[in-house]
């Protein structure tokens, strides 16, 4: 299966992804449907886990998103199990050393690049026998997270790494291991200052960034600032607004009735 976010990327656009926090198949079959590039599935702080992520998985595949997955940590069984079980895209959360991403890396590629260990269960129905194994390590998307202090001093060390396809920016977590209240779409200079350097240092070294947004506004504003990658809040906050959206109209339009 060819990865729709390295198409979007070689096209020279903006991947648009969505998040799954829910664990249901419906959700996911429901929202692979409006238009997205890709889907992600928070094994970190979403309500999933690797079953319900593989419900997802299996709900999505009829349509034309590529199955990403943010995994709860930086460790080697559970990258190789989500990519056993299909994911495409791995983001990866608190990436805070060049070690730390070159050992991201090992997890989820196959030798002699790594040390995932072979046997994608479900990976493979993607393709005949024996021909995931040959495109995988080059397929996958693999997006460590820069979300506090420490990642953004080893920035260039980070970017450096072989294997990374970009990073990925946590902006809550990231403003609150500088002290900021913690919120996505940040506005304090010293923030939009490190940002426009990771945009400029993933362009110098042909990487993608990418960047968890609230909505199209905080999207479309990241997309003009270079961000390759944003992501449209998730499907919880997506619910959560428009249904606050219309029960406010309703109340407000009803003449005091509701």
């Amino acid at each position: 299966m060819a990865n729709k976010v390295k198409q979007v990327w070689a096209s020279g656009k903006a991947v648009v992804n969505a998040w799954l926090a829910i664990p249901s198949g419906f959700s996911a079959e429901v929202i692979a449907q409006c238009g997205f590039d890709s889907v992600t599935v928070d094994m970190q702080h979403g309500v999933q886990d690797y079953q319900s992520m593989v419900q997802c998985f299996q709900s999505m595949h009829a349509h034309p998103v590529t199955p990403m997955v943010r995994v709860p940590w930086n460790e080697p069984g559970i990258i190789g199990k989500v990519l056993d079980g299909g994911a495409y895209g791995v983001i990866c959360p608190m990436v805070n050393t060049p070690q730390e991403a070159k050992n991201l890396v090992s997890y989820a590629k196959y030798p002699p690049k790594g040390v995932r260990s072979n046997g994608p269960i479900r990976a493979g129905m993607y393709g005949s026998a024996g021909t995931y194994q040959q495109t995988a390590n080059d397929e996958i998307v693999l997006l460590p997270m820069m979300e506090t202090k420490t990642a953004v001093e080893n920035m260039e060390a980070i970017l450096d790494v072989e294997g990374i396809d970009g990073v990925y920016i946590g902006p809550s977590d990231l403003g609150f291991s500088y002290g900021l209240v913690p919120k996505l779409d940040r506005d304090e200079p010293e923030i939009l200052k490190i940002y426009e350097k990771i945009i400029k240092e993933c362009g110098k070294r042909g990487l993608n960034p990418g960047i968890h947004c609230s909505g199209a506004e905080g999207a479309v504003r990241a997309i003009n600032m270079g961000f390759k990658l944003v992501t449209l809040s998730n499907e919880v906050g997506l619910m959560q607004v428009y249904a606050k959206m219309q029960v406010n109209a309703t109340r407000e339009k009803s003449g005091g009735k509701a």
